[in-house]
């Protein structure tokens, strides 16, 4: 049977703040054919707000799963995209909605996404934007770029619809890694460079975050990361005699 949209993508708010906004993206989603609504923390959404707006995609609010951190809800996903309205040190590589339907398009047949969007009045941190994969944000005027969170799902959404159409069966098959395989990958990698000393141990995440990045332009799949996280157990291994960091 063909992969769908629907079945392939999912919507993630995290610590959405207001229930009528919950609600009315859950009516965007359905606008769009998408249905998987995933929400980390946050405002209740069995309140009288939410289902007020999300009109007759109560549906999706009732089926919203509700998870405790953001790494659990992106765990069975191997595509994510962080959406961001800030550029910075850590924000850098930034797509456009259609262009990160283009790159999800090479890639999604056997894999599942996740659009990842942050509260309304601070959106995503920066930890947050490095569990994911793809960076991205909808271009606004510079003088007012701040969108309510349901119009940014809205405009996502839409693209993905245009983008794919119904059916996602004729992209070739490659399977990804799984973002909680890679967590596990880039967990280890922090305590073995922890280990040898080539990580600062006042502030590991600086370096880190270029690692992720690094290998989130690589694409790994599931034997490339059991590759690397056999390197990391030989490094730790090797490294029971280490005299301690290099030049010092």
């Amino acid at each position: 049977m063909p992969l769908t949209v629907s079945d392939a993508i999912s919507i993630v708010l995290v610590e959405p703040q207001s229930p009528g906004n919950v609600g009315m993206v859950c009516r965007a989603m359905k606008n769009m054919g998408l249905t998987d609504l995933r929400i980390v923390k946050g405002c209740p959404i069995d309140h009288p707000e939410a289902y007020k707006f999300a009109v007759s995609a109560r549906d999706l609010l009732l089926q919203a799963r509700i998870f405790p951190s953001l790494p659990d809800a992106l765990a069975d996903t191997e595509l994510s995209v962080a959406t961001t309205r800030r550029h910075g040190k850590y924000r850098q590589e930034i797509h456009t909605p259609r262009e990160i339907v283009r790159k999800i398009s090479d890639q999604l047949s056997g894999n599942r996404a996740a659009l990842v969007f942050g509260r309304e009045d601070n959106g995503l941190t920066t930890e947050e934007l490095s569990c994911c994969r793809w960076l991205a944000t909808i271009p606004t005027d510079d003088d007012y770029g701040s969108l309510n969170l349901a119009q940014a799902v809205l405009l996502f959404c839409y693209e993905l619809s245009t983008g794919f159409g119904a059916a996602l069966d004729a992209v070739p098959e490659r399977s990804l890694a799984s973002t909680a395989n890679l967590e596990v990958l880039y967990t280890h990698m922090e305590r073995t460079f922890l280990r040898i000393g080539f990580l600062n141990p006042q502030n590991p995440a600086h370096i880190m975050r270029t690692m992720r990045r690094i290998f989130a332009r690589a694409e790994l799949d599931e034997r490339e990361v059991s590759i690397l996280r056999g390197l990391m157990t030989q490094i730790d291994w090797s490294a029971d005699n280490f005299q301690g960091k290099k030049g010092r």
